[in-house]
């Protein structure tokens, strides 16, 4: 099979995973980090991350927005109007139409509140944004987000922020098999091997902040994951083994001596 590269709304990218931009010590720890992933796309948190306060550390003095791809994001939303503004001054801040929904519904657990989510989508489709949205592992909730006109799916593999991993393994690939724009695992992986784990899976693509952000060593972590993403989206193009339940020798057991 012979694989491509990522195309998000028309925009083509090679790297299949995408940082963000909180938690890290400080922008030129990221910076470092961004250079180390690989990554071309990063998340941008347009209610936490300095864009334009000149008398404090600016994101843009650190991470080019002409060599990378900002996408605005929503986090810290928990209404849907709060969101669609949220959006709408990015755009006017940036001229970003590519952006990041996500419409959360509790402090506690950060799930999305995906009938908020439904609705916000809307609102910012037939504004003319390009919308790729965190939602639950629900595929039916992906379908209608995808047939609503959303770019991009990106069901979350456990709660924000929790490192977890891929808790609902069969509910990512239901959601992979019947999507036809790119499907990004968002929100809950914690290590490489986890990263690789949702490319196997099929997922068009990986997004982490916290496993990089919180690591030991965030550079060395943001390598790990840009190796881990090439090895599972490999993985999956390769077509495992299949699964046995007796033991298959890997040499005849024939003609032996």
């Amino acid at each position: 099979m012979q694989d491509q590269n990522l195309t998000i709304a028309g925009r083509e990218f090679s790297s299949r995973l995408i940082i963000g931009t909180g938690k890290y010590k400080d922008y030129q720890q990221n910076a470092d980090a961004l250079a180390a992933s690989g990554a071309e796309i990063v998340t941008v948190a347009m209610r936490r991350v300095n864009l334009s306060n000149p008398n404090e550390p600016m994101l843009v003095d650190f991470i080019d927005p002409k060599k990378t791809v900002f996408l605005p994001n929503t986090a810290g939303c928990f209404t849907g109007e709060d969101a669609v503004r949220t959006l709408r001054l990015a755009r006017e801040a940036g001229g970003w139409s590519l952006v990041k929904l996500e419409v959360l519904s509790d402090p506690k657990h950060l799930y999305p509140d995906m009938i908020e989510t439904m609705r916000a989508a809307k609102m910012l489709i037939d504004d003319g944004f390009d919308v790729m949205v965190y939602c639950s592992d629900d595929p039916v909730f992906a379908r209608k987000l995808e047939d609503l006109g959303c770019v991009a799916i990106m069901p979350l593999g456990a709660p924000i922020g929790s490192g977890l991993g891929i808790q609902n393994k069969v509910n990512i690939r239901l959601i992979v098999e019947q999507t036809k724009v790119p499907v990004i695992v968002d929100a809950g992986v914690g290590t490489a091997s986890e990263a690789a784990e949702a490319m196997e899976l099929g997922c068009d693509a990986v997004i982490t902040n916290t496993a990089i952000a919180e690591a030991k060593d965030p550079v060395r972590m943001a390598r790990a994951m840009k190796h881990a993403v090439i090895a599972g989206r490999e993985a999956y193009l390769a077509g495992r083994m299949p699964k046995k339940r007796f033991a298959d020798p890997s040499s005849p057991l024939a003609g032996l001596i």
